[in-house]
Order: structure tokens, then sequence, then C-alpha cells
């Protein structure tokens, strides 16, 4: 996976030579071409040159944030570990690990760039999520659990199940923690 996710980068080098305008001034070079100004020699003013589009031109699509960068799997790997440890309990950041790892070591061997920028950018999602302490009270995505196979939700099903038992059974002892406390007191004197 670590040498097809370097297969996958884009390489990118920007074009240093500044071209002439024909307005007597220099336009920068930008690597992707949308950026290009001219720059007039009279006034030293910035206008806009005839390469960049006019700034109502995408006013009919709604605004899109750029997508983050991917963290390469090692280091996307470590930061999970890292998150685990700072912001799980003991019991889940064991379960955590061994299913990251269980999951990293399933999938170190795929080539698919597709499978690979999906598997990664759901993992980084995860850890992002995990280090801003939202998914205590988010939901899981209609479309993710429709995507779901029916074992898939057989399993949630028994998580799900197993968390509820897990909190009552840990209910039922801090009660009988509290009232074995209460019974040990001693009567006060009056």
């Amino acid at each position: 996976m670590v040498r097809a996710f370097a297969a996958t980068k884009a390489k990118t080098t920007p074009d240093p030579t500044p071209t002439s305008s024909t307005n007597g001034g220099v336009e920068d070079a930008c690597p992707n071409r949308s950026c290009r100004y001219a720059v007039s020699d009279a006034d030293d003013s910035v206008s806009r040159s005839k390469y960049e589009s006019s700034a109502d031109a995408g006013a009919s699509r709604p605004f899109k944030p750029a997508p983050a960068a991917l963290l390469p799997p090692i280091p996307l790997y470590r930061r999970l570990l890292r998150s685990h440890r700072k912001r799980l309990g003991l019991e889940e950041r064991l379960l955590g690990d061994m299913y990251v790892k269980a999951e990293f070591r399933a999938h170190k061997d795929i080539d698919n760039p597709v499978q690979i920028i999906g598997f990664l950018s759901e993992w980084q999602t995860y850890c992002q999520m995990l280090e801003g302490d939202s998914w205590k009270e988010a939901k899981m995505d209609k479309a993710k659990i429709d995507k779901m196979s029916d074992q898939q939700i057989g399993q949630l099903y028994e998580l799900m199940q197993q968390i509820k038992n897990q909190a009552q059974e840990d209910a039922d002892a801090e009660d009988a923690r509290v009232v074995e406390m209460l019974d040990k007191k001693p009567p006060s004197d009056q």
C-alpha cells in the first residue's frame, strides 16, 4: 500500500519562467495557472489577466472547501494509535488499537489507488473526528448504513447490545458499591 500510495501522488512543478503581458507588465507564474495576475509597471496596480476567470464565474456553484491532504499510511497509523492513547479509555483503546492494526495489516498489499485513497480518507476522517471530540454525540451516516451488508448490520447490532450490557453492569456495580458503603457506615450517636 505504501508503494502504491507514493505512485498515486501527483507531482507538480511550478513554471518558474515569467511571461510578459500586453500592458508591459510581468505576470507571476503559478503552478496551476489559475492565479495569474498582471502587474503594470506604470502604476504598480494588480489587475486580473486574461487567464483568470471573473469573480462571479463560480457564483452558481455552492462553496465546497478543498479536501485535506491525505496522510501517508505509516504517519496516519501512528497518529491513530496516538489519538487512541490520548482520548480513549483503557478497554476502548485496546479494542481500537487491535482493530486499527488488523485493518492496516489486511490492507497493506492493496494496489488499487481508488481503494487506497478510500481507505486512507476514511481512517483520516475517523482520526480527525476522534481528535475533535465530535464522535461522542455523532450519529452514523445513513448513507454508510445503507452500504452495509446484513452481516455488518448484525455485527453493529451486537456491538450496540454489548455496550448497553456493559453500561448496565457498570451501573449495577456502582450501585452495589454505594449500598455496601452505606451499610458499613457506623450509626451516629444521638
